[in-house]
């Protein structure tokens, strides 16, 4: 480039604009007015203008947003200031009646190098706000796909196309569990982040998604299946139980966890209701007291027919165990003994030590329900009728809560 004239300093400018640009092989519209932005610090030895700033600032936003990487940006203003530099005399002397002095060079250098520096704080601002949006932006929109997905609350048609950037295909078939713990866990929270970092590792290839909801850590697993398969099926639900009570317990920290995993099924809304029987599985064994830590949906199958009919279930309930209202101590130590001489196979050594009790207690027990109730626990005719009245009772919440007949 050869000496230049007033009439051509914005062209020089263009010429250094372009040059750089083809340099780091990136627009050079990016640089905007930086370049004459300089060229006026170089004249007056200002700092950089409010608006110049601002102007850097926007530059940095378009970059991270056209996908153009931080140290990119830096190097291409760091190349423009690097391009003008050795042409600022000769720029600078088109522009003024006596030319530059050593001493002004070295202030016009300070100059240029501070606003340079502003320059570059405010594209890295610019760049990282620019970032924090796109990352805000994500985050809302996977967590309405996700609350959409497990409530039921929007066109199937839309969930399938949403789904496919976080790698699920909702027309393949899903299993749900979902983990609980003592403390819920927060949605703000980076766990279900590191969780399914983890998790990929383990179903490499598969369709995963965690995230946190209502104070759960929900896992939806593509279960390689449908629900007509019941062997891959109930696979994929051992294979996801292992992972969510895995998960669990870490949370958990020696405090109790529960997970509950849903059945197998196709279809977006076979995600919703495999979350909703995981939920409802998680729902049972709490009401149930059970001590298993993992509950499956099809094994808490006979429990939903019993909800079913809850006034069915009250009015045997009623009619079974309501005698034993009348015992000493009220239902309740005669009701736990029933539960454990089931749970136990009807052996009564074992109820004892399950019970801490001695095995003559047990009979007692036993033989007072009969006089109370009529029932005998160890007949073959009245176990039936006692244990899904045992076991109605549980669900109910009787004695604790009054029974509905009506």
């Amino acid at each position: 480039m050869g000496p230049v004239g007033d009439s051509s300093v914005a062209e020089a400018l263009a010429r250094v604009t372009e040059a750089v640009g083809s340099e780091h092989r990136v627009e050079p519209a990016l640089l905007g007015d930086f370049l004459p932005a300089m060229l006026a610090v170089a004249r007056t030895g200002r700092r950089l203008g409010e608006q110049e700033v601002s102007s850097c600032r926007r530059r940095g936003g378009e970059a991270a947003l056209a996908g153009i990487s931080l140290p990119t940006l830096v190097d291409l203003y760091m190349g423009a200031s690097r391009r003008l530099w050795p042409r600022l005399p000769e720029l600078l002397a088109a522009t003024q009646v006596r030319p530059v002095s050593p001493a002004q060079l070295v202030h016009t250098g300070e100059a240029v190098w501070r606003a340079a520096d502003d320059a570059l704080a405010a594209l890295a601002a610019g760049y990282v706000e620019a970032q924090r949006l796109v990352v805000r932006d994500e985050e809302a929109s996977r967590w309405q796909f996700i609350d959409d997905l497990l409530t039921g609350t929007s066109d199937v048609g839309t969930l399938v196309e949403r789904a496919e950037p976080f790698g699920l295909t909702l027309t393949a078939a899903h299993v749900v569990a979902v983990a609980q713990t003592d403390s819920a866990i927060d949605t703000t929270s980076r766990v279900s982040g590191w969780v399914e970092e983890e998790a990929r590792v383990r179903f490499r290839g598969r369709g995963l998604l965690v995230t946190a909801k209502d104070g759960d850590l929900v896992h939806v697993l593509s279960s390689a299946g449908t629900s007509d398969a019941a062997g891959t099926a109930d696979l994929a639900g051992h294979e996801l139980a292992e992972l969510a009570g895995a998960t669990a317990a870490r949370l958990a920290r020696g405090s109790s966890w529960r997970v509950g995993v849903g059945r197998s099924h196709t279809g977006p809304r076979g995600v919703l209701r495999s979350y909703r029987e995981a939920l409802e599985a998680l729902g049972v064994a709490e009401r149930l007291h059970l001590p298993d830590q993992v509950v499956h949906a099809r094994h808490m199958l006979v429990y939903r027919v019993l909800l079913r009919d809850e006034a069915a279930i009250a009015d045997l309930v009623q009619t079974v165990l309501g005698p034993l209202t009348t015992a000493r101590g009220g239902p309740e130590p005669l009701l736990a003994t029933l539960e454990a001489y089931y749970a136990c196979g009807q052996n009564t050594a074992r109820t004892a030590r399950r019970l801490h009790l001695s095995v003559r207690a047990v009979t007692y027990r036993l033989q007072r329900i009969l006089e109370l109730s009529g029932y005998s626990a160890g007949d073959p005719v009245d176990q039936l009728s006692l244990q899904v009245a045992t076991t109605g009772a549980r669900l109910l919440d009787w004695p604790h809560q009054p029974l509905v007949t009506d």
